[in-house]
């Protein structure tokens, strides 16, 4: 028997690629992370440690409407660079699972995009509370839509690289190594591959709020 498949990633977002150079935003991104590096060699001690929370994804644009939330999860590493007393830079490499559900004449089904994203963020940090932006690269790793128990790889109909500015806020529970935060990232780049057609202005970003814990496993000065 043969089983239908709503394309949700199709039928519900027109393609189009929102101008982004993936190449210069990498060296943007690279320069950053070096400055860090610099900056943090003349001060105190870096860290080192793991993170994880979950994702409440969806995605928003000109031609997005019918969609909610999916729930997925992140996981990664962090390292915390000093800069000053009350800065610092950490870039991190988490994986992210996001995506989108949506309903189509009664049936729902769920887009899935799992991310290997690289975000280097500024933190703000004062009496246990830190505030915390910066850019963010993606990498998609994989990508399927599923219906009624049943999906299809669609990856082909994405873009390869996501590019998106995250905004976030947390605590330092005292006495311990472990932190807790909240973030959203905010896309900034179309996630649709639409094959180089760029006839029309419709786009569609991926929108992610987390929310997670972070476990600091060594700091160590920097020499």
């Amino acid at each position: 028997m043969q089983v239908s498949i709503v394309r949700l990633s199709l039928f519900l977002i027109n393609k189009n690629l929102i101008q982004i150079n993936p190449i210069q935003f990498m060296k943007k991104l690279a320069l950053v992370l070096l400055a860090g590096f610099s900056f943090a060699a003349a001060h105190a001690q870096f860290a080192f440690g793991i993170k994880g929370g979950a994702n409440f994804s969806n995605v928003n644009g000109s031609d997005v409407s019918g969609t909610s939330s999916l729930v997925g999860f992140n996981a990664g590493v962090y390292l915390k660079l000093p800069v000053t007393k009350h800065l610092s830079i950490q870039p991190e490499v988490v994986y992210s699972g996001q995506g989108f559900k949506a309903t189509n004449n009664g049936v729902t089904g769920s887009q899935h995009e799992n991310y290997i994203n690289i975000p280097v963020l500024l933190k703000y940090h004062v009496a246990g509370v830190f505030i915390e932006t910066g850019p963010q690269a993606g990498i998609l790793a994989s990508a399927k839509v599923s219906q009624q128990g049943v999906s299809v790889d669609d990856k082909g109909s994405f873009n390869s690289a996501d590019f998106s500015w995250v905004f976030g806020a947390g605590v330092k529970i005292p006495m311990t190594p472990i932190s807790l935060d909240a973030r959203y990232n905010l896309g900034l780049s179309n996630i649709i591959n639409n094959g180089g057609n760029s006839t029309d202005n419709n786009t569609a970003h991926n929108g992610s709020f987390q929310i997670g814990i972070m476990i600091n496993l060594f700091s160590a000065p920097i020499r």
